[in-house]
């Protein structure tokens, strides 16, 4: 079950909570209409004939996929790959994450750049826009199973920030600045 709260500026343990006691927690709403990150739940065993994912990935034109394992058995060089994944950065495509098993931390800066941290587990994906500053972390456990979906071939370039003039992060702002609505085409 995800959770979602403001952070406290302690950074003396990344896979720790880091929240203030007792936590301020956002409800999912708040949470999109702040960042523009989407969340859903899906069946993570039984994923390949999820209705809504399989809706999801038809709606956003997923093509691509594959699996990531983050743990110290599974992903080399483990400890500098975590710090990676924490060094706060944008994409210019969306970051989706379905959680097969494990457990997790995703941090996103809301417009005041505070951080807001989004525990993850089996069974949430989550959806943060193209554009938004964010990192990834593991929890105390060290251990997250991902499907990760593209639009076509993947490209996974992280751009540390500052990326501020970037196409896809002045794009994210615009749409910020509207409170995520849909964006139409006036005359």
């Amino acid at each position: 079950m995800v959770k979602v709260w403001y952070m406290d500026n302690k950074e003396n343990d990344q896979r720790l909570e880091h929240h203030k006691s007792p936590p301020e927690y956002l409800s999912l709403e708040d949470l999109h209409q702040k960042t523009g990150v989407e969340h859903f739940t899906i069946n993570a065993d039984n994923y390949e004939d999820d209705e809504l994912l399989t809706a999801i990935r038809k709606d956003r034109n997923y093509s691509y996929e594959d699996e990531i394992t983050c743990s110290k058995s599974c992903l080399p060089d483990f400890e500098n790959k975590l710090k990676s994944f924490y060094t706060e950065h944008l994409h210019t495509d969306e970051e989706i994450r379905l959680v097969l098993d494990g457990s997790g931390y995703f941090d996103v800066r809301d417009a005041k750049d505070d951080w807001i941290r989004i525990a993850v587990s089996k069974g949430d994906l989550i959806i943060i826009p193209a554009g938004i500053y964010h990192r990834f972390t593991l929890d105390i456990e060290n251990y997250i199973k991902a499907k990760r979906y593209f639009v076509g071939e993947p490209i996974w370039l992280p751009y540390n920030r500052p990326s501020d003039n970037m196409e896809c992060r002045q794009k994210y702002l615009n749409h910020q600045a509207n409170g995520f609505l849909p964006i139409t085409n006036s005359k």
